[in-house]
């Protein structure tokens, strides 16, 4: 894929007031993607042949863009100092990493005085973008490519990747850089938080037998809250992907499409994903609100027709926006002081996962009612709730050495 030499429409800050005019939102015909450009403003052709790469593999926009974005600061590094990028080693690599520390790959002079880092997560996030360059073009055959990499002995555990049995035998390729990342526990929301959410969006009229508030918002929510999905995949459901049980238990299906009016993927690809009566009920009484504002006649398809749709600003019936959302979410604790300030709609798939682990469901059925690739993904998100689930388990010492007795007396 090849694009036209065009100057930036607006340059990126590396924080220190050095420029980083390197990342380029492109329009094509199958939508938006993201290049790298050199300080001549043309496609860094290296690392247009690896983005090319990622998007024959089905990656999403927002992939292509986090990694062109990661590369683009590499390249900027390499630039600065006038260095090829198939002439570096470990020690560059580990000086670009110690710049993204301190928020500038522009200057290599160290400020004696104290300053603001980055944090780890990011760091780590843009030197994984470089080291899958780099894997990629050692898969070419690239010699410095290859020197960036070690092949180390696969180790037997609990949960295995997929075709680890191959790894077993010939080793795996590891990066010879890697950026040590604290873990924190993911945050929850509470029962009566979320009760309190659903509450303030849309509450039942038993005498008028009806709903008042934003049911749309209500559903979403409840949504979220019983499956773990993700708000774009709850966004980029339709009509046709609501199974209503009808003798069998209901399901929504998350169906892998690129059609979406605001680009919104489904991450993981296809999956199932079954849900609760009073969930199934909740949708059926959203059908119906629709239908009386008149979607049954205005939609030409209502089984492609997006569930979650405008009603009161926009397009009738268009697909809602994620800022959309999270600009109502904002509102809403506003309106509610006892939720936490920095929630966002993500909160409500960490608790579905936490909660279900804490119930004992296996670590594997929670990672595929996720739609994470690999259970490693699950384990290292969530491997401290079971944890100290466990750990919990030994605080009744009365109740153990007890056992212990009863053992005993046999």
């Amino acid at each position: 894929m090849r694009y036209p030499v065009q100057r930036l429409n607006a340059a990126d800050s590396d924080g220190r007031g050095g420029v980083v005019a390197s990342t380029q939102r492109v329009a094509t015909g199958e939508g938006v993607t993201w290049t790298v450009l050199g300080d001549d403003y043309r496609v860094a052709e290296p690392v247009e042949q690896y983005l090319e790469y990622l998007r024959s593999r089905d990656c999403s926009p927002n992939t292509i863009k986090s990694y062109a974005r990661g590369i683009s600061l590499w390249w900027t590094f390499l630039e600065r100092r006038g260095q090829a990028w198939d002439a570096v080693g470990v020690t560059e690599l580990g000086t670009f990493i110690g710049q993204l520390r301190r928020g500038s790959v522009t200057e290599d002079v160290v400020l004696l005085r104290g300053q603001a880092r980055a944090a780890d997560s990011t760091v780590a996030s843009r030197a994984r973008a470089v080291m899958g360059f780099y894997r990629y073009q050692a898969s070419r055959g690239v010699e410095v490519a290859g020197r960036l990499y070690e092949t180390v002995q696969a180790r037997p555990g609990s949960y295995l990747p997929f075709l680890e049995h191959v790894a077993r035998r010939t080793g795996r390729r590891s990066s010879v850089v890697k950026v040590r990342v604290r873990t924190k526990p993911v945050p929850v929301l509470l029962p009566r938080q979320m009760a309190s959410i659903r509450e303030a969006e849309a509450s039942w009229d038993a005498a008028g037998a009806v709903w008042s508030g934003e049911l749309r918002y209500r559903l979403l929510w409840t949504l979220l809250e019983e499956t773990g999905l993700r708000l774009g995949e709850a966004l980029g459901l339709r009509h046709c992907d609501w199974k209503t049980g009808t003798g069998t238990t209901a399901q929504v299906e998350v169906v892998h499409r690129e059609d979406h009016p605001h680009g919104l993927r489904a991450k993981s690809g296809h999956r199932r994903i079954f849900i609760g009566s009073a969930l199934d009920r909740l949708y059926g009484d959203w059908v119906w609100a629709l239908c009386e504002a008149g979607a049954d006649a205005e939609l030409d398809d209502w089984d492609n027709a997006y569930i979650f749709c405008n009603l009161h600003r926009g397009r009738r019936f268009a697909p809602i926006r994620p800022e959309s959302v999270y600009g109502h979410l904002g509102v809403v604790k506003q309106r509610i002081p006892a939720l936490p300030g920095g929630m966002t709609p993500h909160w409500y798939r960490h608790t579905h996962a936490t909660a279900l682990l804490l119930a004992g469901v296996p670590m594997h059925v929670v990672s595929r009612r996720l739609g994470h690739a690999d259970v490693q993904t699950t384990i290292n998100t969530y491997a401290h709730v079971t944890e100290d689930a466990e750990l919990k388990a030994c605080a009744d010492w009365q109740k153990i050495t007890q056992a212990w007795g009863a053992d005993d007396e046999r």
